[in-house]
């Protein structure tokens, strides 16, 4: 099938591999533009990018999709299919309606459930154990299309959103190609999307960050791992702030915040206690929570607390 793909970050880049990898012509590629980054604010392409040159495939980076400039390219190419998988951009209606076999986006949770920016994140948040991935045939919408495909996996008692984000765009990758061939077929049946079954997965930002220790120890476990790698969690130890970027649960009772140990780094809760395995003091790179207790020069849990 003759396919132009919209993606940008790392999470779609399976995707487009896969496609290429079946067979399918994939006539260009549309991303975001370069973006600065690092100390030198030096320019990096999206990964999508990346991986369309190094198949030198032709790469669009258009500004925006409203001006017409988007629909004449696409027009041009006369792609069957349209695949979006974290593109970062509406696409207006003239797009949507121009390839024959539509537009599918392939989204990271099992919809109607978690439409939005952070699917991935929220879903530990909340503490869910199942999520999956959906191909949808895109409206105009904020991920409201008919569902097309789902495939769903099983969240580890200890998964982090970055170790999640990895599987799912791996299972997505998967389900794309399953769906393109279904669609070729004729094989695919839209089904509507139950609105009242709906929640949002906002943006994450770094107000999100504060561990609440009065929360139980699964609510806090479920915190620090959706919040990695970014924004991180966070507390404030001794008056200085300090991430928090892997715990797992364990035994322990006590006032919440206090440090019941320091070998291991165990922290109460509201219920239970957290051991806490990989932190990051301020202005430091990520280390082992007792590399940290050994820079403390011989403190003691007693003279402990997070705040």
């Amino acid at each position: 099938m003759k396919i132009v793909f919209m993606g940008t970050p790392d999470f779609a880049v399976p995707c487009l591999e896969a496609l290429i990898q079946d067979g399918n012509t994939i006539a260009a590629v549309f991303t975001q533009p370069d973006k600065p980054k690092g100390r030198g604010y030096r320019l990096e392409p999206p990964p999508v990018k990346v991986c369309a040159e190094a198949h030198q495939i032709p790469v669009y980076q258009l500004t925006t999709l409203k001006d017409g400039t988007a629909l004449a390219v696409l027009q041009e190419l006369a792609p069957d299919m349209i695949v979006v998988v974290a593109y970062g951009k509406i696409l207006p209606k003239d797009i949507l309606t121009l390839p024959p076999y539509g537009c599918i986006n392939v989204h990271a949770s099992l919809l109607p459930a978690y439409r939005g920016a952070a699917p991935i994140q929220w879903v530990i948040l909340d503490g869910r154990k199942e999520t999956g991935v959906t191909a949808m045939l895109m409206d105009v919408g904020l991920d409201t299309g008919d569902m097309l495909m789902k495939a769903s996996l099983t969240i580890g008692e200890n998964e982090t959103a970055e170790e999640l984000h990895d599987r799912l765009a791996a299972l997505g990758a998967e389900l794309i190609v399953q769906t393109v061939h279904a669609a070729a077929e004729g094989r695919l049946q839209p089904e509507k999307q139950d609105d009242s079954q709906s929640c949002y997965a906002a943006m994450l930002t770094k107000e999100l960050s504060p561990i609440d220790f009065t929360k139980t120890a699964q609510q806090v476990h479920d915190k620090v791992r959706g919040l990695n790698s970014w924004p991180s969690a966070s507390a404030v130890l001794n008056g200085k702030r300090l991430k928090i970027h892997r715990t797992i649960i364990t035994e322990g009772h006590g006032e919440p915040g206090q440090v019941l140990s320091l070998q291991p780094f165990v922290v109460a809760c509201g219920e239970g206690a957290v051991e806490i395995i990989e932190v990051q003091p301020e202005g430091k790179k990520k280390m082992s929570a007792q590399s940290y207790l050994n820079g403390l020069h011989g403190l003691s849990a007693d003279e402990l607390r997070f705040s």
